[in-house]
């Protein structure tokens, strides 16, 4: 058996974040529980934000756990994949828009 990183059981052992910092920690906590509550937007929506947030961040564990949330609030798989293409195509956009760098420098260097 080869050790990884990432270890779907250490999902579960995200609240001990507090162990070594509980100040921190439970402050964290608080926040993390307040950002999810309903607001102006519904705990669905935020679910998918979070998904799409974690794949963006390529976060394995917050893929996990925004995949079960998601499900649980409602969403359906055609959503959760709409969800993960629209941050795909922000972070495609994203590199894509810091290429106009790369050609204005090349523009200035074969003047």
């Amino acid at each position: 058996m080869s050790e990884s990183y990432f270890n779907k059981e250490d999902l579960q052992k995200f609240g001990n974040i507090t162990e070594f910092q509980e100040e921190y920690g439970n402050k964290f906590f608080e926040w993390y529980t307040e950002v999810f509550k309903e607001g102006a937007l519904t705990v669905r929506e935020k679910a998918l934000i979070a998904l799409a947030v974690a794949h963006t961040v390529q976060c394995p564990y917050c893929i996990d756990a925004y995949s079960t949330t998601c499900l649980q609030k409602g969403a359906d798989e055609e959503q959760m994949m709409e969800a993960v293409h629209v941050a795909a195509a922000i972070k495609s956009g994203a590199t894509l828009v810091n290429s106009v760098q790369m050609m204005n420098h090349v523009k200035k260097k074969l003047m």
